[in-house]
C-alpha cells in the first residue's frame, strides 16, 4: 500500500499551468494531481501550486527540484502544510 504526499511548489514561472506542472513532476513518478493556483479576478497564475504524488516519488522530486531554476526562477518545493480553517488567502 502506498501513501500520498502533497507538495507545495512555489516561485513558479507565471507561464506555468496544471499541465506544465504535471509534466515537470512526472519525471519523478506518477503524479496524482497537479494544480497551479490561479487568481480569480485576473485568471492568471499566482506563481505557486500543489502536486500530489506517492510518498517515495514525492520525496525524490522534492529533493531534486528544490531550488532548481526554471525560466529564470528558482522554484521552492516542500511538503504542503494542511490548510487552516480560517485561512482565506485563496
Amino acid at each position: 500500500m502506498f501513501h500520498l504526499k502533497k507538495l507545495y511548489v512555489g516561485n513558479l514561472p507565471y507561464s506555468y499551468n496544471d499541465e506544465s506542472l504535471n509534466t515537470l513532476f512526472a519525471e519523478y513518478g506518477t503524479v496524482i494531481s497537479a494544480v497551479v493556483i490561479m487568481d480569480r479576478a485576473s485568471g492568471r497564475s499566482k506563481g505557486f501550486g500543489f502536486v500530489e504524488m506517492e510518498d517515495e516519488d514525492a520525496q525524490k522530486a522534492m529533493e531534486t527540484l528544490e531550488g532548481q531554476e526554471i525560466d529564470g526562477r528558482n522554484i521552492r518545493v516542500n511538503e504542503a502544510r494542511p490548510k487552516r480553517e480560517n485561512d482565506r488567502r485563496f
